[in-house]
């Protein structure tokens, strides 16, 4: 099963997909994600892939069973990819359907509608994955526990905002949408996340590495964090 997450630099797109990732490994089964986006300094299309499955997951294959849609650019550039039986989730008070494919179920959500959320344009992320959720068989106790792991440095208040605001995606996409006819299989124990800047890292120590310079900026920053964090325990 594929899920990607759409949208522009700056909309907190790393964040559900951290949390569903957290909620997918806790229940025993192998991910793959792929983060593109542009080569640009600032802006740009951000497409968050994870790709989940009971067996060892080794690239992000080629389909996506499930598109979230965080703004008009990702609906215009992947919509065409989705095909019968996949499902688009996007926030209706913002996002327009251009011409989907026959048989592909939009799942339109009025988030400020539900939410009351302002300008706080982050709100239709924390809905988007509760609706993401509901529609692939997750129990919502499980989510709202990853949340809490995930906000907990940001105080109890903020823990209450979030899954609040997912109960109400949870909620809607349970009253309005047809979730897929075959939940996500558990499997035989929680897993773990590794990266792959963490892979190389590790990896480098491991070799020999003791000196590492670079300039912080992405895809590789992730390598000069851990060697940060680890210099002094390995001399590095």
């Amino acid at each position: 099963f594929a899920l990607a997450i759409g949208g522009g630099a700056g909309q907190g797109i790393a964040t559900p997909g951290d949390i569903l990732a957290r909620v997918l490994i806790r229940r025993g089964l192998h991910l793959s994600t792929f983060n593109a986006y542009q080569s640009i300094v600032r802006g740009g299309h951000i497409f968050l892939t994870i790709r989940i499955g009971d067996h060892e997951v080794r690239n992000h294959g080629d389909n996506l069973d499930l598109l979230v849609c965080l703004n008009q650019d990702t609906m215009d550039r992947h919509l065409e990819l989705m095909g019968p039986g996949t499902r688009i989730i996007y926030n209706n008070e913002m996002v327009k359907v251009g011409d989907p494919r026959e048989g592909a179920l939009l799942c339109g959500i009025p988030v400020n509608g539900l939410t009351d959320s302002g300008r706080n344009p982050l709100v239709q992320n924390t809905v988007a994955i509760g609706a993401t959720s509901y529609l692939i068989g997750l129990d919502f106790q499980d989510l709202a526990d990853a949340m809490t792991l995930r906000f907990q440095r940001q105080g109890q208040a903020v823990i209450d905002q979030n899954v609040n605001v997912a109960r109400i995606g949870f909620d809607y996409a349970k009253d309005n949408f047809e979730p897929y006819s075959t939940p996500l299989p558990t499997g035989p124990r929680p897993m773990a996340v590794w990266t792959g800047n963490d892979a190389i890292s590790m990896g480098a120590a491991a070799a020999g590495v003791k000196f590492y310079s670079a300039y912080p900026m992405s895809p590789s920053s992730g390598i000069l964090h851990w060697m940060a964090d680890n210099a002094r325990d390995l001399g590095i």
